[in-house]
This record gives C-alpha cells, structure tokens and sequence, in this order.
C-alpha cells in the first residue's frame, strides 16, 4: 500500500476551524472517517509537531499528512431506491455529507455526468437515510416548493433513552447556534439570536431496557435540532457524543 505525503497551508477562510473542515474540503477523497483514522496514527503534523486530536488551525498554519492512495481512492457504493426521468432518491450512508466536496451529490453528479442533479433538502453527515434529488430546474423549484408548503412529509426514526410517557407530542422551543463554538443551545423562553423550532414525535416503541423508538417529524429545519431537541427534553439519542443544555444568558 503506497502512502502520499501532502503539505497545505490554511488559508484565510480556514482561519480558527476545526482540522478536519480544512482537510476534509481541501484534500480529495478524504472523509471524516478516513481524517480520524490517520489522526489516530498521528500521521498529520501541523507547524511540524504531531496532532493526535481535531484541533483549532489558523491562517499560515503549515499541514502535513501522510496517507494512502488505495484509501483515497476508495469508492462510496450509493443504493438507489427510486429514480425516473425527473427525480432520484437515494440511501446516504453514514459519514457522508449531502452537499460539499466529497459528497453525495458531487458523487452523483459525477456518476450522472450531469450538475443539474440537486438535493432537495439534507440530513446530517452521521445520519442514514433517503434522499431525494432533482434531475432538473424546473423539478428542483417544484419539490422546493412542496417541502417550503408542508406538502412532502419528512420521517426520521431515532433510538433514544427514556420512555416518554405521551405517545405522541408536539413540542416547541428555541435554537441558537453558536458558530465560534460550533455548539447548539436550547431554550424554554425565546432569547436573542434564538429561533423557534417545532420537534413532533411519536413513539413506535417502548423497550424494556429503557429505551424508545420514535419516529420524529420536524416542522422547521435547524441545525442538529432532532438531536439537540430530544435531549433537552430528555430523551438523548443512542450513540450521540454531543451533550445538549439550555443556554443561560
């Protein structure tokens, strides 16, 4: 397995962002998997010193990464569900973003030969599930349309700790994003800065380990808000790293 050995400099866009953004955009091929992977190894140095964690860069930091071609060159294998003359609707795996370099649509575009194929909405990078695309304008403004109407519904199943004891519940609360810290906070009460987000679930099952299968539908769109709604209501989905509070300002 041969290995390559790429030096980077970050520019001014980069300047106070995570490692892994500045690679990840700016090295083909590179997914966040595969950056951990080669963080793990300490086989990236920056300002000549080894790094073993995602750490904060800034502008005129030298990068140096060691890494194999063969991973690089790996392929993503996409399922297709549906697809006519108009629309396409695939299965993003885990660890892939819809849109951005290296991403499902630029995965599409380029199997298609064709840019016109667009997203008609996201999910997030560490969440499975379908994706409907546009073949065209005209189809693009038409589903755009539809999503900004209510008219096309929009399903998420979440595994969570808890049992909530209403079946079904829609819930309202406030957002806000802070982008310096690349955090979310919840709020009660509507704050500065703050958007309202609606979160409905319902639950498809209670288990006897203390867990819930819900099945979650989101009248707004919010950065991480399923995750960090369901927590703050206490009900945190399996597996994820983050931890979610309200924000005291």
């Amino acid at each position: 397995m041969g290995y390559k050995m790429i030096k980077l400099i970050v520019t001014k866009k980069y300047d106070g962002k995570k490692l892994d953004k500045f690679l990840t955009n700016n090295i083909e091929g590179l997914t966040r998997n595969l950056f951990y992977k080669t963080l793990r190894k300490k086989d990236i140095k920056v300002n000549d010193l080894r790094v073993n964690s995602n750490i904060i860069i800034n502008e005129g930091d030298n990068i140096l990464i060691y890494i194999s071609d063969e991973l690089l060159k790996q392929k993503v294998n996409i399922e297709i569900i549906y697809e006519d003359d108009n629309i396409l609707v695939v299965n993003k795996p885990y660890n892939l973003e819809v849109t951005g370099k290296n991403s499902l649509t630029a995965i599409l575009q380029e199997k298609y030969k064709n840019g016109n194929i667009l997203p008609c909405h996201r999910i997030d990078r560490n969440t499975r599930g379908l994706v409907l695309f546009s073949k065209n304008e005209e189809t693009l403004n038409i589903l755009l349309k539809k999503f900004k109407n209510y008219e096309i519904e929009k399903h998420y199943l979440a595994l969570v700790y808890g049992l909530p004891k209403d079946n079904c519940k829609r819930c309202e609360a406030f957002l806000f994003k802070d982008n310096k810290k690349a955090k979310v906070y919840i709020s009660d009460v509507q704050k500065k800065g703050y958007r309202k987000i609606v979160t409905t679930y319902k639950v498809l099952e209670r288990r006897r380990d203390n867990t819930s299968l819900l099945d979650v539908e989101i009248e707004t769109g919010k950065t991480h808000q399923i995750r960090a709604h369901l927590a703050y209501l206490g009900f945190p989905i399996i597996g994820d790293r983050k931890i979610w509070k309200k924000r005291n300002k």
